[in-house]
């Protein structure tokens, strides 16, 4: 029975590569040397979150309830797995991160226009 690829390997930086490569149904097997796409390589954990994010299709705030844990924790995850694919996650707009924390009630409708006018 086919299992998981051993990713993170112990004391290995380079992604590995595939040699060879079974089509059970037809019985061929194909030597190479290929490699691996960014997603193939992903940590259990930050697999674990990118199937999340795709099944509640891209909606960080329904992460944030599935997992039970705080947006900033989200974000967080979010772009540890982003930089995991080779992206670098963009700074937070300051003004959507006060919006947020208003939508979310972490702050009062004043406390959020004196944070904007800054």
């Amino acid at each position: 029975m086919p299992r998981p690829l051993p990713i993170p390997f112990p004391d290995e930086t380079e992604a590995p590569t595939v040699t060879e490569l079974r089509f059970p149904s037809s019985g061929v097997t194909v030597r190479g040397d290929f490699t691996l796409n960014e997603f193939a390589t992903l940590t259990p954990d930050n697999l674990e979150f990118l199937r999340l994010y795709v099944r509640v299709r891209g909606n960080l705030k329904e992460v944030e309830r599935v997992l039970g844990v705080s947006y900033p924790t989200v974000r967080a995850r979010f772009d540890t797995l982003l930089r995991a694919i080779g992206y670098e996650p963009e700074p937070a707009d300051p003004q959507s991160e006060v919006l947020e924390r208003l939508e979310r009630g972490e702050i009062t409708p004043d406390e959020a226009a004196r944070k904007l006018r800054r």
